[in-house]
This record gives C-alpha cells, structure tokens and sequence, in this order.
C-alpha cells in the first residue's frame, strides 16, 4: 500500500469530519471499555498478590481438620502440638522455619489507657520469619522466653498509638487479663490488608505464656502451625513433606483420613487469580460487544460511501484504476477509521484506568490500589481495531470494486 492510498483516504474522510467521527464512535466506546477493564482486573489481581505475599514468605498453614462421625461434622480435634511445629522446621528439607499458634483475647492497660487489640496470640521464636515481618523497635522474644513462659509481649504499631502515644514502649508494662507483661519490641508498621483490616493492631505472646498464663493450662496443644518455604517453587515440596510428617507422627494409617489440614498461600494465590481473571474476561467481552456494533457502523457508512462516490469510483476506473486499486482504497479508508477510532479508545481506557483507581484509593484507606496500565491489551486493542476494519470494509469495498465502470459515469 502506497502512501498514496493513505492520503487519498484521509482527504475522503476528511470530506466528512462528523460522519466520520460518529462512524468511530462505537469503535472508541469498545477500545476504552477493552482497556480500562483489563487495567482495572490486573490492578486488582496484583493487589490481591500483593496482599496474600505480605501474609508472609512462602507461607503454609496447618491447621487441625474437622472430624466427622456417621456424616455429621463434630467440629474441630485438637491434634496439633508445639513439637509437631519442631518437627517440621527440623525434619522437613523443603521448610524454611515454623511457628505454633495459640490463640488468646483480652484488653491491654497501661496506666490510664487501654486497649482491646483486634489479634493477639501466642507464637515461636520463628513467626516473624515465617511472617517475613521485621522489627522496628527492641527485639522478638527468644527460646529461652518461650521455654520459660516469661511475661514479656510484642506489640504492633496500632497499639503503640493507643498506649503510648510519645512514650517510649520499649520496657514498659502492660496488663493483660491482670498479669503484667514487659514490652519487648516494636512491629515494623504493616497498614491494612485487603479487606480493610488493620494489621497493625495485634500483640504477640510466647505460645506456652499463653498456655500458661493466661488459659492456665499444661497441655502442649497449639492451634495452628504456620510455615514458610525455602522459595516459592519448593511450596508443593514443603506441604508433601509436611504430610507426611505429621501423618507418620499422628500415626495415621494410610488411607486414613488426617486429622490435620495443610493450606498454602499458591492455593489462594490460583483461586484469586481465577476469580479476577473470569470477571476481566467477563467484563471485556461485555465491552467487546461495542467493537462489533462499531464495526457494524463502519460498514453501513462504508456502504453509503460508495453510493455516494459511485461517479468517483467510474472516473478513476475510466482513467486506468484497477479493481483491486478501489478496493485496496475503501479498504485502507475503513482500516485507518478503526485505527483512529482505536487510538483514540486506547488514550481514553488509559486515561479512564488511571481516574478510576485514582478515585478507588481516594475512598478507601490502608490498601492502595496498583495504576497498571496493560501494554498487552493495548496492542490487542490496537489489533483487534485493525482486524474491525478490515472484516466490515472489505464488503463495501469489494462492491465498490466490482461496479461498472459505464454504469458507474452514468450514475446521478
């Protein structure tokens, strides 16, 4: 194609400068709806990413599984313990570290103030590996605390706001439950999570001080026990290993059901990505439906611009045109209409992606929403505008090629 062709298209559809653009409206309502649905779905699958990787490193759960007796399910069994988390960071090659978690509530109380923190619980020397959650201020608790069941917390950020304001926690005392517990450290500061929830407002305890202490209890079961990989590739190594650790250590028979559970991050992380991905297509195709009533628009004012120009079309074939010379003509017409109607799509997606999730992190605190502009939806966008132009010209312009040249001078 000459650049020839190229000019005489534009002087045609110059000719028409609102029939054109109302032409192309329907082609830049489906690019742009194209666009901002793609950016937006991908903003949202790498925040929900996002989020499932700050939960922590590689990260597994074991957690006890419900029982069931003639069908009906009895609820949770306590089958877990600390030396079951031992374990597994010892014995299982594929496991980076691991904590036991116990559970525990209560309001905190340092002189006047209090404060009843959303999440509080008793953990290993390890969870802030497992975590991948470093220290701000002092240090985590040690082996020898745990295995003392010494009164000594850390505290997150939150909390530190609602106790201390510009006090130094570091060393200071807080209540719990009437018992005195030492500050020894400080959480990095974490914000919220996707649902909103501050992270930060959470006190950690040594598990077996939580046993002790506050539940007054001398059993060694723990709730749960969390886990982080050695990478992200060894996840599925680390929960096969894991099984078949506390199956040989629960002395479950095989073909016995476990009496545990072992979930992890790449599970979530695969059905967030399915989620997001079906309603981006969803909402896409829903989009696409205006590309196809735009090119459908191309088509009719394609058509009547060859009723229009059916003297034209006999002139230039009386003069030496050739057949394929009109067609390649109205067919370089409609592809260069879809294309400018395509760009112009694609500036108004882009511009549209970034106000929307603009507007989204306005409204909302703690999570801030990724602007990710898709480069390859913009070429398909791009593409898929060409391949508009091309399917419904090529009819107009293959009638136009194939009128009379006669016919066509003496047409009025």
């Amino acid at each position: 194609m000459s650049l020839v062709t190229f000019r005489i298209a534009l002087r045609a559809l110059a000719k028409g400068k609102m029939r054109a653009g109302l032409t192309i409206l329907g082609v830049v309502i489906g690019i742009a709806a194209v666009t901002t649905m793609v950016s937006i779905g991908e903003s949202a699958s790498q925040l929900v990413q996002g989020q499932i990787q700050s939960i922590g490193t590689n990260f597994l759960v074991v957690f006890p599984s419900a029982q069931r007796r003639s069908g009906v399910r009895e609820g949770l069994t306590h089958t877990l313990t600390a030396g079951d988390s031992d374990a597994i960071a010892r014995e299982c090659p594929a496991v980076l570290a691991a904590s036991p978690i116990v559970g525990a509530s209560g309001q905190l109380i340092y002189g006047s103030e209090n404060w009843n923190p959303k999440e509080m619980f008793g953990a290993g020397h390890q969870y802030l590996t497992v975590r991948n959650w470093p220290i701000r201020l002092g240090g985590f608790f040690s082996e020898r605390d745990i295995h003392a069941a010494d009164k000594v917390c850390v505290i997150g950020w939150t909390v530190v706001a609602k106790l201390f304001q510009t006090t130094n926690p570091l060393g200071q005392t807080v209540r719990i439950r009437n018992i005195p517990f030492r500050v020894v450290g400080v959480l990095e500061p974490k914000g919220a999570n996707m649902f909103g929830d501050d992270q930060d407002d959470i006190v950690l305890l040594p598990y077996t001080t939580v046993r002790r202490r506050l539940f007054g209890s001398e059993f060694d079961n723990v709730n749960a026990i969390v886990v982080s990989a050695k990478s992200y590739e060894r996840i599925p190594e680390a929960k096969q290993q894991i099984e078949a650790l506390l199956a040989d250590r629960h002395k479950i028979a095989p073909g016995d059901r476990n009496d545990f559970e072992v979930g992890s991050s790449t599970e979530l992380s695969a059905i967030v990505g399915v989620i997001t991905g079906t309603m981006t297509a969803l909402l896409s195709s829903i989009a696409g439906i205006s590309l196809l009533v735009g090119g459908v628009g191309i088509m009719n004012i394609m058509l009547v611009s060859v009723t229009e120009r059916t003297r034209e079309i006999g002139i230039r074939m009386a003069v030496g045109a050739r057949p394929k010379d009109i067609l390649r003509q109205f067919l370089v017409e409609s592809i260069v209409l879809s294309m400018i109607g395509g760009l112009i799509g694609l500036g108004l997606g882009i511009g549209a992606s970034v106000g929307i999730t603009s507007a989204i992190n306005s409204f909302t605190s703690g999570t801030e929403w990724p602007i990710v502009i898709s480069v390859p939806a913009a070429i398909i966008a791009i593409v898929f505008a060409t391949a508009v132009g091309v399917f419904f010209g090529y009819y107009p312009a293959r009638r136009a090629s194939r009128l009379d040249p006669i016919d066509a001078l003496r047409y009025e």
